[in-house]
């Protein structure tokens, strides 16, 4: 469960948005997206290969 604890006189709609940062942080939504369709582990593999390739890419046009 997600406590956000409020100081005295504090708005709601910061309290709103500590919450959704906290909810967004422990990965719930993504997880149940995820678990919306089965993925085979191959396609899984090859997705993350691409994404390695794509950040090492960046990374080099950084420096």
């Amino acid at each position: 469960m997600i406590i956000v604890p409020l100081k005295e006189g504090e708005n709601i709609e910061r309290a709103l948005k500590k919450f959704k940062r906290k909810f967004e942080k422990t990965g719930i939504v993504k997880e149940l997206r995820d678990r919306q369709a089965f993925t085979k582990p191959s396609v899984r593999n090859r997705a993350q290969r691409i994404k390695a390739v794509y950040k090492q890419s960046l990374q080099q046009a950084e420096e």
